[in-house]
Parts: C-alpha cells; structure tokens; sequence
C-alpha cells in the first residue's frame, strides 16, 4: 500500500489518495469468490462449485469488485491514516478511483484534520461573581421536601374530596357519546391540585364521596398530542373508589432522631446548610469555569470543518443513546414519543457540537502553550478512579486500555488542568 497526501480547497480539508497493489487485490477479489460462490447458481455446477472465471464470464468481470472493495478498504484506510501523519478529526468520505482486475486498486478518502487554534488572551479573564450564600429560605425548603419525603398516606372515609388529596378513580372518556380510544382507566390515583389531567378534571371532582359516580367535562387542549382529540370536548364518566391524604411529619427534634443521624433538627439543620454551602460552591466553580472558557473561544480563532462536526453530533447522539438504553429505553421509542426525526435530532444537536469542539480545542492549545503535563502518579489515580467506577481490578483497566486510550485519557487529564488553570486565573467582578 502507499498514499499521497493532497489539500483541498476547504480549510482543514484533505485528502489520501490510497493504492494498493494489484497482487493484493487479486487476493480480495478471490476472498469475495470465496465469500460469494454458494450464492450463485450456473447450470451444470452445484452451487459453491463453479469456478471463479465461469461466473465472471457469466455475469461481468466486476461481478466481485464491490465485495473486494469493502475487504480492502477499511484495513488500508487504517493503515494509512496512521502511517500519514494527520490529525484526523472526522469519517472518511470514500471515493473509488480505479477498480479493475490485474491493475492496482485506487481510492481516496477526503477527511478532516484538526484546526489550528489563534488563542486569545486567557489568563485574567473577568467573569461575573456568583453568590453562593445560603438563606434560611434555602434550609428550610430541603427540610420540607425531606418531611415530605418521609410523609405517608392516610385513608379518608368520613369527608369528600379535598384540594390537596389523593382520589383513586375509574374513569372513562366519551366524544360525542362515543367512548375514544385510551380514555379509560382504573383504580388511578390521582392526586387532586396537581394539574396532571387536563382542564378542570381534577377540581370537578373536589366535593364528591366515596362511591359516587359522576360526570366531569373537559375541553382538551389545541396542542394535546392526540390530534383526533385536540381542541375537542369531552365527558369523563368518573367513579370515586377511594380517598388518601398525604401525612406530612412535623419537624422537630423527634423527625431528626427518626430520619437521621443526628439527635436534634437545629443539628440537622446545619448538616444541611454545610452541604447546600459545597454545592452552591461547586456549581459557582462550574459555572465560572464554563463563563472563562466561553469568553477564550470568543477571543480565539479556529475554522473548524463540517465534517468535525458531524463526527461530533453522531458521537453526542450515542452518548444520548447509551443513557436512555441504562433508563429501558430505545432511541427509536423516544423518536416516537417527541415526534423526532433521526435527521432533525442530529440538526438540534450541531450547536452543541460545534460548541464542544470549540471549548475543547482552545483548552488543548493552553495545554500546548503552557506546557502542561500530566504525571505518572496523576495517570494511576485516573486508571484507580476508573477501576473503582467500573467494580475492576486495576491491573485489568491497564490491560484493556490501549495506546492510544491511555494517551487519550492522558490529554484528557491535561484538558482539565488547563480548564483549572484558567479558572483560577480568572477575575471576579
């Protein structure tokens, strides 16, 4: 195999104009025979047993080119994309040149490499201070979602429906006197105030017993995602099965002793307020962080190529596909649900990539222009903290992890150090 390099009008744009050998190639087209022969029916031979040449005569001399083509290329594009020296930053884009047998096979492969990065200035780089003060406001909103957290409900028989409970229901919708499809539903609890079903559902049944069957109307919205019943009426025949209230713990020394480690709630309030005053300030951090960083891409120059993008795009949906596979869930159904398409998904997601790929050239060019390195020991406590994380053995994480991963994670420790670097170097105002 050997290559050439050419540039091409777009910034950041190359191409590799790739050769392989003709030896070589006739050893792809007999691996695409190989590949093929049981496939093909000719009269007088089983199938798998006619000869190479009989069916290349019978059907054309490139009856096996396109399978050739695909045992070569991805082998040889590797091949050269390391041996050629570029920082390649996207897919390539594959485009066959000579393809015939007894010649030497000929392909390019236009690719995009990393931009060169002017930076700005980004040392000193003034951001807006960030309060990070805790109120009693503050405390006293975790103390009641942690009371309401440790609430518990209470049948009601000896009262109606009440603003605040939670009624358990049979209902089922009708449209012109017509029952429509998923209106119906039973022994639902729903929680009378909430706002989960439409219009005046729930507040039509606020008075009503145990027992009483009764009809609630409604208009459904002009946006509700079924469209057969957008902007329509409806009537709702409800039956009321069952009423609970939610009991919510009053706080006190007790509550403290019951729900926690400490002994009484003026203790529990503190803990309380230590831990929202290290959050506040950690997400003060990020926040500057990402604020300085910002204002450096804005100062900085970088032509970064469509195809860097797209690359990035198709990465961050991955990444999105993988979270919502941990949650049971398909990309497609969420497609589904939200009325998105593949191609409208990967649109949304282009100014995040492009801002991804931003803030991360210009950390790794003050990586470059600060000389920052990262230690051995700092390389162990990653390969630790990976380990941990993943519930392996650390000599294991080593052995899985090649070359090229490890000097990744590497860059990735010196990103970071420079983002810290920056930070830091910032000024308040």
């Amino acid at each position: 195999m050997s290559f050439r390099i050419e540039d091409l009008e777009k910034e950041n744009m190359k191409k590799l104009v790739i050769e392989v050998s003709a030896e070589k190639f006739d050893e792809a087209l007999d691996k695409a025979y190989q590949k093929n022969k049981n496939k093909i029916s000719i009269q007088g031979f089983r199938k798998g047993k006619a000869p190479k040449a009989l069916i290349e005569k019978m059907y054309g001399p490139g009856v096996f080119y396109e399978d050739a083509a695909n045992i070569l290329i991805p082998d040889e594009y590797e091949a050269a994309a390391n041996e050629c020296g570029l920082d390649i930053v996207s897919r390539p884009e594959i485009d066959v040149e000579q393809i015939e047998k007894g010649k030497s096979f000929i392909f390019t492969a236009e690719v995009a490499v990393k931009p060169e990065v002017e930076l700005g200035s980004y040392k000193g780089v003034e951001t807006e201070k960030t309060d990070v003060t805790v109120t009693d406001d503050d405390v006293k909103a975790e103390l009641d979602k942690a009371a309401e957290q440790s609430s518990r409900l209470v049948k009601i028989t000896d009262r109606p429906v009440e603003d605040g409970d939670i009624a358990t229901i049979d209902f089922e919708g009708f449209m012109d006197g017509v029952a429509f499809a998923g209106g119906k539903g039973e022994n639902h609890d729903l929680t009378i105030g909430s706002h989960s079903f439409i219009d005046t559902f729930e507040e039509q049944l606020i008075g009503k017993n145990i027992g009483d069957e009764t009809e609630v109307n409604v208009t459904f919205p002009a946006e509700y995602h079924a469209k057969d019943l957008a902007g329509k009426p409806a009537m709702f025949k409800v039956t009321i099965k069952g009423i609970q209230k939610k009991e919510v713990p009053e706080l006190n020394d007790e509550f403290a002793k019951d729900t926690t480690e400490f002994e009484t709630l003026d203790e529990y309030k503190a803990d309380i307020r230590k831990k929202l005053e290290d959050k506040k300030a950690k997400e003060a951090k990020e926040k500057k962080r990402d604020a300085v960083i910002a204002k450096i891409v804005e100062t900085s120059k970088m032509s970064i190529p469509e195809p860097m993008i797209d690359l990035q795009k198709r990465r961050m949906v991955e990444d999105f596909e993988q979270r919502l596979r941990m949650q049971g869930l398909k990309l497609e159904q969420y497609m589904q649900f939200t009325g998105m398409t593949p191609e409208k998904f990967l649109e949304e997601m282009a100014p995040a990539a492009k801002k991804e790929i931003e803030q991360r050239l210009v950390l790794e060019a003050i990586v470059k222009a600060e000389n920052i390195e990262v230690s051995e020991e700092e390389l162990e406590a990653e390969f630790k903290s990976m380990a941990d994380a993943y519930g392996m053995e650390l000599e294991n994480v080593k052995k899985v992890l090649g070359d090229k991963e490890k000097e990744n994670i590497k860059m990735d420790l010196a990103v970071r150090k420079a983002a810290d670097l920056v930070t830091e170097a910032a000024v308040e105002k």
